[in-house]
């Protein structure tokens, strides 16, 4: 499996609570600002790391808890990372540094990736989610999560500065933050970047809005959606094509931002004939 098969080695062996390199994970996971520094983030839970490893970022480091995992599963589940760093920790210092619970004996640091808008390979007739302002972790994993269900080309944010390798991203996306090509950026390069590839804009509002399902997601479309509390940027309104609602009964007046990303997509989705199973 490897070219050279004693390269994955145990590089140190940690039990130090107060080991500098413990004591820098946990920045990582706690802070955005040493995430975008160090151009590192960490991620846990098994099926995130295959998902990054499979979608090409690259690996720095491995924490391994070898009461939980040992070298050997290691060789397995890294066949193409054998330069990158293996550190053996112990069981407390695992728990120190993990961010959750059962996620596998394994903690690893990826590099970073960013993009922007001209690194985007679009299909013809792209089907695009614009998060304007959505600051939430949770919530933003969610999204990208829906989205890769949908098919969507592309999750686009604009807006208040969004932390996108948050751990509480990671987690809520299971995976899918490292699956859906993400650009962070800003209304007006955006609105240039849909119109050269004749996108079109629908931005969720109350207001001057049509039921989401009277429009035709089948050309490249474009649906921005805000946050709960403040919606979207009247930036964008400029721009919509048409403004687009969900209909609602009861008395709730809104409704979680992954949840009506999911709404409409998926009846994005099912006029694309996406999966043929609608």
């Amino acid at each position: 499996m490897f070219a050279n098969p004693n390269a994955m080695s145990v590089s140190e062996k940690i039990i130090s609570l107060q080991n500098p390199r413990i004591k820098n994970v946990v920045k990582l996971q706690q802070k955005a600002s040493e995430r975008r520094a160090q151009g590192l983030f960490a991620v846990e839970g098994l099926k995130e790391i295959d998902r990054a490893i499979s979608f090409d970022y690259q690996v720095v480091t491995i924490f391994f808890c070898a009461d939980i995992l040992n070298l050997s599963d290691l060789k397995i589940r890294f066949p193409k990372c054998a330069d990158a760093q293996i550190i053996e920790v112990s069981h407390s210092v695992y728990s120190k540094i993990s961010y959750r619970e059962d996620s596998g004996g394994l903690v690893v640091l990826f590099r970073t990736k960013t993009r922007t808008l001209n690194d985007l390979r679009l299909p013809e007739n792209p089907l695009i989610l614009i998060s304007d302002s959505v600051e939430k972790p949770g919530n933003i994993g969610a999204i990208l999560r829906t989205a890769d269900s949908a098919g969507v080309d592309a999750v686009l944010f604009t807006g208040t500065q969004t932390d996108i390798f948050n751990p509480n991203t990671i987690r809520s996306s299971v995976g899918s933050l490292f699956s859906v090509p993400i650009v962070e950026t800003s209304i007006p390069e955006l609105v240039l970047f849909l119109a050269n590839h004749s996108v079109s804009i629908y931005c969720t509002h109350l207001e001057a809005s049509v039921c989401y399902t009277d429009i035709d997601f089948r050309s490249g479309s474009a649906v921005v959606m805000g946050t709960e509390s403040t919606g979207i940027s009247d930036e964008w309104l400029k721009f919509s094509k048409n403004n687009i609602i969900i209909p609602m009964q009861g008395s709730a007046d809104s409704m979680n931002v992954s949840v009506s990303a999911a709404i409409i997509l998926f009846e994005a989705a099912r006029q694309r004939g996406f999966g043929k199973t609608f």
